[in-house]
């Protein structure tokens, strides 16, 4: 029987992260080669992954390699597992952790239900749901090659619950339905692979609670007062349940989405 030490270690293991710049891509990225793995940082903007890439790189002894694709781009995608097979050979988890999450000033996005466009919808459909199964089928050949296949997808706590208009109240930003539905079916594209895939490649997902950015203190207490845990989620909480999913630690774990909200969705 194997040691912890062994079961949770990513040494010499490849492991793809779209959106690998962002706030919690960025901190996944660390933990995987800080767990052994090397890392292809996948983000829109070139200059982004590459700072992370050479982060990587000075901190720990590993590979990385940085990709600037945008998801949005279907022509983009098709080569995105080759160049990484290339670049790192092999390819054995991919962490879903791109997100279209809008901006307050972008048309038809943070707007009541009414005023919602289906133009800004269909982008967010496509970067959040549409891209993420675009990117597992063009990885599966290397992924069931793996032995360890897995694949992360990053949802959300508004994928899984309707949200509390209350907790807005006063603020100039809130969560339209397009950013739910896309989350809340990439939820269920986690189910559905993982009996389609299994056994050669698990597909389970992590479901973040609201992570503390920038926001109006109003919103935040409104926020942390409905949250068993009394706090915001932090990037930190996610590297847990990223280090169980990507590992053997989980090696009989699959269609499971691991809801990490300080408890939100308890009540």
């Amino acid at each position: 029987m194997r040691k912890l030490v062994d079961l949770m270690s990513l040494k010499d293991r490849v492991v793809l992260i779209t959106g690998g710049a962002g706030h919690i891509g960025s901190v996944l990225a660390e933990t995987f080669a800080e767990l052994g793995a090397n890392v292809a940082v996948l983000d829109r903007d070139k200059a982004e992954p590459e700072n992370i890439v050479d982060k990587l790189s000075t901190d720990f002894p590993t590979k990385a390699i940085a990709l600037a694709v945008d998801l949005a781009d279907d022509d983009a995608l098709h080569d995105v597992p080759a160049r990484v097979v290339d670049g790192l050979g092999g390819l054995d988890v991919l962490v879903n952790c791109a997100a279209f999450v809008g901006t307050d000033d972008l048309a038809g996005w943070a707007v009541p239900i009414e005023e919602q466009k289906i133009s800004t919808w269909r982008d967010a459909v496509n970067v959040n749901l549409t891209a993420p199964f675009f990117l597992i089928q063009q990885s599966l050949p290397y992924l069931r090659k793996s032995g360890h296949g897995s694949v992360i997808n990053i949802g959300s706590i508004y994928g899984l619950l309707g949200p509390d208009w209350s907790i807005y109240e006063g603020v100039d930003f809130g969560t339209p339905a397009a950013y739910a539905a896309s989350k809340g079916g990439l939820m269920q594209l986690t189910r559905w692979l993982a009996t389609t895939l299994a056994p050669k490649v698990r597909v389970n997902a992590i479901v973040p609670g609201g992570v503390a950015r920038a926001t109006p203190k109003s919103f935040d207490s409104r926020y942390i007062a409905r949250t068993p845990m009394k706090r915001m989620a932090t990037e930190e909480d996610m590297k847990g349940a990223a280090m169980f999913l990507a590992s053997d630690l989980s090696s009989y774990v699959t269609g499971q989405c691991l809801i990490v909200d300080g408890g939100w969705s308890a009540w």
